[in-house]
């Protein structure tokens, strides 16, 4: 098993790329199932969770192929298969967004439930109460969700307790477009991968209104057809370097990024005291001349608020500032697992409810810690380039999950950083 370890304090310095976004790619291949003829997929990252929805989509008789340039062609060959089995829908939670577009495009669907998330219950209920709105039959047995009859369309309200469900509204989004009427989805999510979907889906043929909007109109079609699509940038990838670009006083671009998709998380690092230029399509930290933060208060919300996969490597960068903040947990309020391992390298946070209190330290301290999931990884290599001496993070086949050679990429910016395999 891989561990990466980091020996901190080193500044670092120059340009690190973004690769295609994780959340927007998932999607967009599962979207292959809707459509006939061939895809070409440009930018989109090499990464745990794309090969595990590949295996998926491959037992839904999907195939697909890498070219030498990194781009994906995929193409939905048998239309027979209707069934997502639980050893590969268990690998990851995303899968589930196979089920309305697998439904639309088969007239049945038979899809394992997902399992339960480290940092607490994520319930599927938006998706079946949408994918029920427009017409599927439903029924839950055996562990498996399996949906019948057609997508008729009709008036969906998807808002929840904890706000809009992003992949619900891709699962009914997608069973939508072949729908024989209309749809009318309201409190649809408006994250940019939700966007990107819906670009995509009418550059194949669909005709969706009001896309980046709360309120989205489809009007079914009878078939959709291939295209050729690139990927949008990942913006929690760019966040995350920026948050190491802050942490660390230094003068780095992260490029071929959309900063139009980290205005929050900017207003934040500003906030705190970060010198931040926004180009068309690169953001740069350039170095403060006290190199040091005054803490802030974040709170998680749907987009365009602050993001919640964010959260953790945020925390991780108010370990380090000048007094006390307060973040807030309003997506996932369980998700602060992370907290006590930032703790280990010396951090002072203590947990209420659904907020984290963090009260800043000058230094903070390398030591073995351990990856709870992807993102509470990140924060973890984050924390353990500002602090001092060796930092070893082990678990981290969760960072493979979202990061495309994370390690290499820091460490093309000084960072000291390697990755060490155990056999």
């Amino acid at each position: 098993m891989d561990r990466i370890r980091i020996r901190g304090g080193r500044p670092l310095g120059g340009q690190v790329t973004v690769s295609g976004s994780k959340n927007g790619a998932l999607p967009i291949l599962a979207a292959s199932l809707l459509v006939d003829g061939p895809i070409l997929l440009r930018n989109m990252p090499q990464l745990t969770d794309i090969k595990n929805l590949l295996r998926i989509l491959g037992q839904l008789g999907v195939v697909h192929n890498w070219r030498p340039d990194g781009s994906l062609e995929i193409e939905a060959k048998d239309k027979t298969l209707y069934t997502a089995p639980y050893d590969l829908v268990r690998t990851m939670r995303a899968s589930f967004v196979v089920l309305g577009p697998l439904w639309a495009r088969r007239g049945v669907a038979r899809v394992s439930y997902p399992g339960g998330c480290v940092f607490g219950h994520r319930p599927v209920d938006l998706h079946l109460k949408g994918l029920g709105g427009i017409g599927a039959k439903i029924d839950v047995a055996d562990g498996y969700v399996t949906l019948s009859s057609r997508p008729k369309g009709g008036v969906v309200f998807l808002g929840g307790n904890m706000g809009s469900s992003v992949l619900g509204t891709a699962n009914v989004v997608m069973a939508a477009t072949l729908a024989t009427g209309t749809t009318y989805l309201e409190s649809a999510a408006m994250e940019p991968e939700i966007e990107d979907l819906c670009n995509f889906l009418n550059a194949c043929g669909a005709r969706i209104r009001g896309i980046g909007s709360h309120l989205l109109e489809i009007e079914g079609v009878d078939s959709l057809r291939g295209c050729e699509w690139s990927m949008i940038p990942d913006r929690i990838e760019a966040g995350t370097f920026l948050c190491g670009a802050v942490m660390m006083n230094s003068d780095v671009t992260v490029q071929k990024c959309n900063p139009m998709h980290l205005l929050a998380v900017i207003d934040r690092m500003q906030a705190a005291g970060a010198d931040i230029e926004i180009g068309p399509d690169f953001v740069r930290n350039k170095p403060t001349e006290s190199g040091s933060l005054k803490a802030v208060d974040i709170t998680t919300m749907a987009y365009p608020g602050f993001p919640t996969d964010l959260q953790a490597q945020f925390m991780a960068l108010m370990a380090r500032a000048n007094g006390v903040s307060v973040i807030t947990e309003k997506i996932y309020p369980e998700r602060f697992i992370h907290a006590s391992e930032l703790t280990r390298l010396g951090a002072r946070i203590r947990r209420e409810g659904p907020s984290a209190i963090v009260e800043g330290t000058d230094q903070l301290r390398g030591a073995p810690v351990m990856a709870s999931d992807l993102r509470a990884s990140a924060s973890l290599v984050i924390a353990g380039l500002g602090a001092q001496g060796a930092t070893d993070v082990r678990r981290v086949y969760h960072i493979d999950r979202g990061y495309e050679r994370i390690e290499q990429k820091l460490h093309a910016i000084g960072a000291d950083i390697e990755r060490i395999s155990e056999g």
